[in-house]
């Protein structure tokens, strides 16, 4: 778990860089209605969190560089022993500075009141527009409310700056404490995977193996990170499939992407593997070139090169790997120049991790590709996908989706996978299977 402290030296370092005469709004994500009275389960702003802790709805963090009574401040809701009896207990405004460590903090009611004149005389105010629309409405009427008041002398902010450019940039940097975590959600989601591969067999239905991924997470008090994908046969060929209610058929392989999120901090595994236990001939050629362009990208991982290696290592890998079984016919840098290959791979091979599982952070600075340093957290996931039908391309090809997906970290001298608990060569998965 993050601690108060790293909390807090998250905010100090946030109101360094945005300065003095300035204000920051953070607000909490609002509850979502599943349907009628019934909510979903609350998750927190991953921003909101990032920097408070705080895992409530209804609240807002106020930041306030050099403010002599306060410069954190948290508006929430009050305890309530009637709600508190029907949905569990509150932090409240006390709890707010005892536990979270607010230097202050008022009733969420009191919003309307108080937050015009904290508004008043700052020169820049740091909110990102646009993520709650209703919340934007509220920051209007204040600043609003502040200009009608200049002829008494109230001053209006004259900056408004998005705080998605400071604090998205605190996020990419991984603290000890965050590695801690994601390594923890990580160890998890192995044994997920594993638990998986072990069940699995001929005549089961995807959401029985989803629902073995569930029990690993659950009983070690995780939750999904995001809805798993359970892909057996062509399913696997459809990037984003999660509806899970095909059966698993014998010869079929089954791509399982899944991962699970432990205090708001996300893991991202795939593994794919064959129903009945045994690569075919065909599909174990197609999962070595796979496996070749993942290894490839792993080994790109490192601190001084740029975002975009990984990937171009694995579509060299790949598309030298299509040549060479007959899939794609010509010459390797030709076919890549023309990116024959995304007919076959047609997403990038990665993205940044953390709290969110595709997870804030620039890929380009400048306009060039950005330099991966130490702390950075990114997935590593080539694959190919050949559905049936697919036209100039052998039968035995068809049917088939493949994706190899492993978490990795940018150390000082090189990388750490963080997801290595999975088996991943075709010895290994049939041996485990076994």
């Amino acid at each position: 778990m993050i601690s108060t402290k790293e909390f807090a030296r998250r905010r100090k370092q946030l109101m360094r860089m945005m300065g003095k005469d300035s204000i920051a709004i953070i607000p909490a994500a609002p509850e979502k209605i599943r349907n009628r009275d019934v909510e979903y389960p609350y998750r927190p702003d991953s921003d909101f969190y990032y920097l408070t802790g705080f895992a409530e709805p209804e609240a807002v963090a106020v930041l306030i560089p050099g403010r002599p009574q306060g410069e954190y401040l948290i508006f929430c809701r009050d305890r309530d022993p009637k709600m508190e009896t029907w949905v569990g207990r509150r932090a409240g405004t006390q709890g707010a500075v005892d536990e979270y460590g607010a230097d202050d903090a008022f009733p969420i009611g009191d919003i309307d009141d108080i937050l015009p004149g904290l508004l008043e005389s700052r020169e820049r105010v740091f909110y990102t527009m646009g993520s709650f629309p209703e919340f934007d409405r509220h920051v209007i009427d204040w600043v609003n409310r502040i200009r009608q008041g200049a002829r008494a002398g109230a001053r209006t902010p004259d900056e408004f700056i998005t705080l998605e450019h400071l604090l998205h940039d605190m996020r990419l940097y991984k603290s000890r404490s965050e590695i801690r975590v994601m390594r923890a959600a990580a160890k998890v989601a192995c044994r997920a995977h594993r638990r998986a591969m072990q069940v699995c067999r001929p005549g089961r239905h995807e959401y029985e193996i989803e629902a073995e991924l569930l029990h690993e997470f659950r009983r070690a008090n995780m939750e999904p990170a995001y809805p798993s994908i359970v892909g057996g046969g062509e399913n696997g060929c459809v990037l984003h499939y999660t509806s899970n209610r095909s059966q698993l058929n014998a010869g079929d392989l089954l791509l399982i992407d899944a991962g699970a999120e432990y205090d708001c901090y996300a893991s991202d595994i795939t593994r794919t593997f064959p129903v009945s236990g045994r690569f075919s001939p065909a599909q174990k050629a197609l999962y070595k070139v796979v496996l070749a362009a993942q290894a490839a990208a792993i080994e790109q991982v490192q601190p001084g090169n740029h975002w975009n290696d990984p990937h171009q290592a694995a579509v060299k890998v790949l598309t030298r790997g299509l040549v060479k079984l007959g899939i794609l016919k010509g010459k390797p840098g030709e076919l890549i120049r023309k990116e024959a290959y995304r007919r076959f791979y047609m997403h990038r091979t990665g993205h940044w991790l953390g709290m969110d599982v595709h997870d804030v952070g620039d890929y380009k600075v400048g306009g060039e590709w950005r330099v991966l340093e130490p702390g950075m957290v990114l997935t590593v996931e080539p694959g190919l996908y050949i559905p049936t039908g697919t036209r100039g391309v052998s039968r035995k090809w068809w049917n088939t989706g493949i994706r190899i997906e492993d978490d990795v970290l940018v150390t000082r001298d090189g990388h750490d996978v963080l997801s290595e608990a999975v088996p991943k060569s075709v010895d290994e998965i049939e041996a485990l299977m076994a």
